[in-house]
């Protein structure tokens, strides 16, 4: 039967809607098992979020550790995420995460000689302290790669919005040292490969690229080396539905015209959430005022609507993968991870108040913010409050604690950018009743925060938050103190750097169940539709287990979809319009 005599213009028997780390794994696991795979883009670029992320990828029992001799109990993880999520995601899809992320790696080494994975040992889980934690981590990266590799590829990339100068990039295990690079030799030494990189740059032509624009490139080249096509500038319009509603294809638009396209076995959603469309997201979450996303720009939430408008049920619609972070005057967004970390600060609210351990992970502090909003007292934005020694000592808004370099592609010396102080980002003061008046809190409420935070600081225990208690809040810290995250304020000039609430993407979609077949309200399955990544419900429930706890689901889930697609492609016949 021919794809016209069906209505469509073009039938494969895979459609991906979506090029991210999710979208693409999803399409070549498809391709691996024998199956016409396409994968659509929205956007005129390809790597989705995934392409501005860290590169993260969180599995337990990857390869990577195996390698290195260390393999976490399957059941202990199990028994772990249980407790991040809970109650909230069924032990069925649990099981099938912590049973699947590892072989997905496995099976992506396998295929091709793009995919080079490696361990990050001792970037701990964020909850190392509860049964099945790991100190040692499960956050898997890929190496650096040259983007020239892609060849014509390159120019349709997706790019994070603020480049950094050529030449400078850092590999998985690299920025704790340079974090540290007025503590260790390390830092320092990291430091000078920098200067090396840019050096190679200039001279060479050298366009490496780490993290998750190595991770969406090598994506991308494994499925240029399969044939598999991937169409730009090709936005879906709504999805198509057959005999009891099944889900047979999607309506595009491609070249200025509308496109039906088939899919014999079935669509999956690898779209995103809905990041930028701050009208879904105040209505979802109305203390959510600008949009300080730092997801993928395209991302607007249409491969949830169009499961919706046939059906299928939500969750967690309200919920984000949340990061505290700085906005620049020019809109730029930058995270605050380490900062947190840092001995010789602390966080205050509209009240002048310290409200939760300042290193905590972020989704948490994120949530302690809502919930502070939410109180009725200022939360968003807050204030982390630090003195001129940390700022000579510590990497504080990218900012690095060495002498001042005249055309440096970022800010050194021992002052704060005047730009900083006149964009209201950052403030400076001497006194805390002066910096009280500039933040605008109660300065009888700051001096106390301040003199109760440096007692317990000169003590070296955090009574009132345990700042400093778990692993996790150990790894940017200061590894020469007693404890790493504490220490006393010291002399003025002080420093508050304004925190809002940003966010890696939204993470509430539709529901899935463990193969991420979308369900619909009555928890039946709507066939022919499956979801994942941040289109779907997060497997991680309102947290999050450890760094790359968003990729390593999207990624393990695209698998887990082509494999449950190919398996119902080998048990039963294909949708009415197939071969």
């Amino acid at each position: 039967m021919t794809a016209a005599s069906n209505g469509f213009d073009h039938v494969v028997d895979v459609l991906v809607v979506g090029s991210g780390g999710g979208g693409m794994t999803a399409a070549l696991t498809a391709n691996a098992e024998g199956l016409d795979a396409l994968v659509v883009e929205k956007s005129s670029h390809f790597g989705g979020s995934t392409a501005l992320s860290g590169g993260g990828i969180w599995v337990p029992g990857a390869p990577a550790q195996r390698r290195a001799g260390y393999t976490p109990s399957p059941e202990g993880v199990v028994e772990y995420m249980r407790q991040v999520t809970g109650g909230l995601v069924s032990e069925a899809r649990i099981r099938q995460y912590v049973d699947s992320a590892p072989h997905m790696l496995e099976f992506l080494e396998n295929l091709s000689g793009w995919f080079e994975f490696v361990w990050k040992p001792g970037y701990a889980d964020y909850y190392p302290e509860l049964p099945g934690g790991s100190e040692l981590g499960s956050t898997i990266n890929v190496p650096p790669i040259d983007l020239r590799k892609l060849g014509p590829d390159e120019q349709t990339l997706l790019q994070p919005l603020a480049l950094a100068p050529k030449g400078i990039w850092l590999g998985p295990k690299e920025l704790r040292s340079f974090y540290r690079i007025r503590q260790s030799w390390a830092g320092k030494g990291v430091l000078l490969k920098l200067i090396a990189r840019m050096v190679r740059a200039r001279v060479f032509g050298e366009r490496m690229a780490a993290i998750g624009q190595s991770l969406a490139a090598r994506l991308r080249l494994a499925m240029r080396e399969r044939g598999i096509p991937l169409w730009l500038d090709s936005p879906m319009v709504e999805l198509l539905t057959g005999a009891g509603g099944a889900v047979t294809g999607a309506l595009l638009e491609r070249d200025g015209a509308r496109l039906r396209v088939g899919a014999r076995l079935g669509v999956v959603l690898a779209s995103g959430g809905f990041d930028h469309d701050l009208a879904w997201r105040k209505e979802q979450l109305p203390v959510i005022e600008q949009d300080w996303s730092f997801g993928n720009p395209a991302a607007m939430g249409d491969g949830i609507r169009a499961g919706e408008k046939v059906g299928a049920a939500t969750e967690l619609l309200d919920e984000a993968w949340w990061f505290p972070a700085i906005q620049w005057p020019d809109g730029r967004m930058q995270f605050m991870l380490n900062e947190r970390m840092m001995p010789a600060q602390f966080i205050v609210n509209g009240d002048g108040k310290r409200f939760i351990n300042e290193a905590a992970p972020y989704m948490d502090f994120g949530h302690a913010m809502i919930e502070g909003q939410k109180s009725g007292v200022t939360h968003i934005p807050c204030w982390l409050i630090t003195d001129h020694r940390s700022w000579n000592r510590y990497v504080v808004g990218g900012h690095l604690p060495i002498p001042k370099i005249p055309g440096a592609p970022v800010p050194t010396g021992r002052k704060v950018p005047t730009a900083w102080l006149e964009s209201g980002v950052v403030k400076a003061a001497n006194t805390w009743d002066e910096m009280a008046a500039r933040i605008g809190v109660p300065a009888r409420q700051l001096c106390e925060t301040a003199a109760r935070f440096n007692e317990l600081a000169r003590k070296g225990h955090d009574d009132d938050f345990n700042r400093g208690d778990s692993v996790y809040d150990n790894y940017y810290g200061d590894p020469t103190l007693p404890n790493p995250n504490l220490h006393p304020l010291g002399k003025p000039p002080y420093y508050a750097f304004r925190v809002v609430l940003g966010d890696l993407g939204t993470s509430g979609g539709l529901s899935v169940d463990e193969y991420a077949r979308v369900l619909r309200r009555d928890g039946t399955v709507l066939r022919g539709l499956y979801a994942v990544g941040n289109t779907s419900a997060p497997v991680m429930g309102r947290s999050y287990a450890g760094a790359g706890a968003t990729i390593g689901p999207a990624m393990t889930f695209g698998y887990v979809a082509a494999k449950h697609l190919a398996a119902q492609a080998r048990s039963r016949p294909y949708n009415s319009h197939g071969r």
